[in-house]
């Protein structure tokens, strides 16, 4: 039977959120990206838990199969319906595997909740304020100025939708009942908090990344005081679908050596 048939679902906070556990070990909860689910954090799941882990996946509100947050929703938010779904399975410490936006939530918990947190890896995580045109801080200029003195005028709305669509990320302009949750998510600068991190943290990134580009990876590294920076050559955001093998080895050293 396939493993996907195997989700079970539980309601945390209010949600109905669907997880899946494999394997037997040490407790590891995978996290994934902004858009993404279960399956597509499967394959690193089928890989590490024959090396002695018992690896938990979430649907994150929103994503997959779970259901929606009640209102728009903050990194904190996430965090707290991880440590909720560890309540539920009675989990008193975990590592964490954070991809992207799963990285987010990873580095909220190291800073916020390190008693409950062993080790983190963040790969390809999200959290650093992306570097801004110049073009985009004149289009939000304009747009600002016309909706002052021009509140009612069609070049309103026209600016908006430019500055959005220049600016707008896929992941916001397909984000539909989540934007104000996507809004609330990249808002916050989580830099500050990734240097409260104590737990011993691994990056892990592909050199090719274009949605967090390697040097986000550089100054997490250079904030988080115990961390250690390894790149994958070629790969992309999804550095560890790219390297699959060469990530789960990786990530097994990390978890099991000091």
């Amino acid at each position: 039977m396939s493993q996907l048939n195997q989700t079970q679902t539980a309601s945390l906070q209010g949600i109905t959120t669907r997880y899946l556990v494999i394997g037997e070990g040490v407790d590891v909860i995978l996290l994934h990206g902004w858009g993404a689910n279960i399956p597509l954090m499967l394959p690193l799941a089928q890989q590490l838990y024959p090396l002695g882990y018992r690896i938990h996946l979430l649907d994150l509100p929103g994503f997959g199969e779970s259901g929606l947050p009640p209102q728009a929703w903050s990194v904190h938010d996430y965090a707290r319906h991880v440590l909720a779904y560890m309540a539920y399975q009675n989990l008193e410490r975990v590592h964490l595997f954070g991809h992207s936006f799963g990285g987010r939530i990873s580095i909220v918990l190291g800073a916020n909740h390190g008693i409950h947190i062993g080790k983190i890896v963040l790969c390809d995580a999200a959290g650093v304020k992306p570097r801004k045109a110049w073009y985009n801080h004149l289009l939000l200029s304009v747009y600002r100025w016309v909706k002052h003195v021009l509140p009612d005028h069609p070049l309103v709305k026209q600016l908006q939708t430019a500055y959005r669509n220049r600016v707008g990320s896929a992941d916001y302009l397909q984000a539909g009942a989540l934007k104000a949750t996507f809004l609330a998510v990249i808002d916050e600068d989580l830099l500050p908090l990734a240097s409260k991190i104590r737990q011993p943290t691994l990056l892990v990134w592909g050199t090719a990344d274009q949605d967090t580009p390697l040097w986000q990876a550089k100054k997490l590294e250079a904030t988080i005081p115990n961390a250690g920076l390894v790149t994958l050559e070629g790969a992309g955001h999804y550095s560890y679908l790219d390297r699959l093998l060469d990530v789960t080895r990786i990530v097994d050293y990390f978890y099991k050596h000091d």
